[in-house]
């Protein structure tokens, strides 16, 4: 499993993004995607996250005397076990939240460049925020019916028709008055 100090860099947590999805990519082709990033610096994080096994060699050619490599996200590796997120202090987590937070600005700012007339209804686009009652054996269930829906599709491969698409989810508890208790309205159901 890699450090929080590994994957929470910005450009680092940007190359494991594009590889979600069990995408396989070039170091080109990742270069194209993020474009933004200079191909020096681009391709030191590659190898850093090579030598940390979060990124694997899948295949490798040879083109005009170098080899090529063809990277695959090593999904168990590439992410920040409960231990150590429990171990983060409060500046630790909340630069862990803003890389996350950026890196989700990133792609939403790269969908409205690259998309020359963008539909978010016909793109299938879009971002909410509900506020929701809970206990957290409720919050537990919640968890679990969202896992339920999305780990079945977490196993599509690409095909014709299939576009890749990013999900995201972020879990707040709020401070209310009186620390969880109902406030004004209905009683609790």
């Amino acid at each position: 499993m890699a450090s929080a100090d590994l994957l929470l860099h910005p450009v680092r947590l940007r190359v494991v993004q594009a590889f979600l999805g069990d995408r396989r990519l070039t170091t080109g082709e990742l270069a194209t995607e993020l474009a933004d990033v200079p191909a020096g610096s681009l391709y030191r994080h590659v190898a850093r996250l090579a030598r940390a096994g979060v990124l694997e060699v899948v295949a490798e050619r040879r083109v005009r005397g170098a080899f090529e490599r063809t990277y695959a996200l090593c999904t168990s590796a590439a992410q920040v076990g409960p231990a150590e997120a429990a171990a983060l202090g409060p500046e630790e987590h909340a630069r862990a939240f803003l890389a996350f937070t950026a890196s989700l600005l990133a792609a939403f700012d790269r969908y409205l460049e690259g998309t020359p007339d963008p539909d978010l209804a016909r793109d299938g686009v879009g971002y909410r925020m509900a506020g929701l009652w809970l206990t957290d054996d409720e919050l537990g269930e919640l968890v679990r019916d969202v896992a339920a829906v999305v780990a079945p599709r977490q196993g599509n491969r690409p095909r014709p028709g299939r576009r890749r698409r990013l999900v995201a989810s972020v879990l707040l508890p709020t401070l209310e008055a009186g620390d969880g208790e109902a406030v004004g309205g209905e009683p609790d159901r």
